[in-house]
């Protein structure tokens, strides 16, 4: 099994609703959840004309693949409701795998580590709630180094 943290955010409708119905189906699909952080409520990042994220990071472990976990991620988006918009636009629910495992893998569809995770308070904050010592794959420091660098 990997373990795997994942970002779930909204900033539509029923803020928390929403990311407890994500976590229902997460765990439909046979994600099972080890850890939770916090609900944080966040500003939004790249298109700042929206209202506020709530945002809330898992560990959790899996027997799916990236890809399987990013096209299961996907429909469970779709099902809750998800419309694609504007890049770093509102939504429902945003459900982003940050890190697998120890993996560092780059393609068209996928990139692990998160790419912008280090550079994101709303994703360190949570993420260090539950493992702040946790070492970034391609930086080798901890996700609290990482943290300490942007705040």
């Amino acid at each position: 099994m990997a373990t795997v943290y994942l970002l779930l955010g909204s900033n539509l409708g029923d803020r928390a609703n929403n990311i407890e119905n994500a976590l229902e189906e997460l765990n439909k699909i046979g994600i099972i959840i080890l850890k939770k952080s916090s609900l944080y409520e966040t500003k939004p990042w790249g298109y700042t004309e929206q209202p506020d994220f709530l945002n809330l990071a898992i560990e959790c472990s899996t027997n799916l693949t990236p890809f399987d976990l990013l096209r299961e991620i996907k429909k469970i988006e779709i099902k809750l409701g998800r419309e694609n918009t504007i890049k770093y636009g509102p939504r429902i629910i945003d459900i982003d795998i940050i890190l697998y495992d120890n993996l560092i893998l780059k393609s068209d569809t996928l990139t692990i580590p998160h790419p912008l995770m280090h550079k994101r308070e709303f994703v360190l904050k949570p993420l260090c709630e539950i493992a702040p010592y946790l070492i970034h794959p391609e930086f080798k420091v901890s996700l609290k180094e990482l943290l300490n660098q942007i705040i």
